[in-house]
């Protein structure tokens, strides 16, 4: 099944640069659309959300490509978001994982890398331009503080129940959940039976708690 990618871009250019890059592609990728600024792009993703990744800019007018990453991941959190950018300072990159980005290239990447990140993040990945993936380090480096008192506990969470319980910790309801995961919500409910016994809790948000503390989402 080939992997759905769209564009947000302000300029025309570069949106049609990216996009030209991908569709060397199109064995493997199939591009969906283009938006100009965030706002542009939430509305079209009402209108269709069957996206598995945006390839989002950050600098954009309206609304910036970190704004439209943060709503974005509310309110669909199995799409895919990498920042393709001309930035590389800290504050940026720090706000842009903040928001939820799944991984950060810079726009002059050749296709053959803006393809491999693509496929990496499909995977499970976080692909980084080398530039800032440095950046990255040292920003962990300097404000990463580690909760060693967490318990050493391995959970047999599924991949599926892995996205239920992203889902969940965003709010979303069991049939927005299966909206957006393509399943049904009898389906949704008994993956979060499931969750419940293999985490030992109750409710939702005992479970996505635990989730948390655990690094599971």
């Amino acid at each position: 099944m080939k992997i759905k990618v769209s564009i947000a871009e302000d300029n025309p250019a570069l949106a049609k640069s990216i996009k030209e890059k991908i569709e060397l592609f199109n064995n493997d990728i199939k591009y969906k659309f283009a938006a100009v600024n965030g706002i542009d792009l939430l509305g079209q993703l009402t209108h269709d959300h069957n996206v598995d990744c945006i390839l989002m800019d950050i600098e954009m007018p309206k609304m910036d490509g970190i704004k439209a990453t943060e709503l974005i991941k509310q309110k669909y959190p199995q799409i895919k978001i990498i920042m393709l950018t001309v930035f590389d300072d800290e504050d940026k990159i720090f706000r842009s994982i903040q928001a939820g980005a799944n991984g950060y290239l810079l726009k002059d990447e050749t296709p053959d890398k803006i393809y491999e990140g693509i496929k990496m993040i499909m995977e499970g990945g976080a692909p980084m331009s080398p530039t800032i993936a440095t950046k990255s380090l040292q920003l962990l480096r300097n404000s990463l503080q580690l909760n060693t008192e967490a318990e050493n506990v391995n959970f047999p969470i599924s991949g599926r129940e892995t996205d239920i319980l992203e889902q969940l910790s965003k709010g979303l309801t069991y049939k927005q959940i299966a909206d957006n995961l393509n399943i049904s919500p009898s389906t949704v409910r008994k993956h979060i039976e499931n969750i419940y016994k293999k985490l030992q809790v109750h409710n939702k948000l005992q479970a996505v708690q635990k989730a948390k503390k655990h690094n599971i989402i």
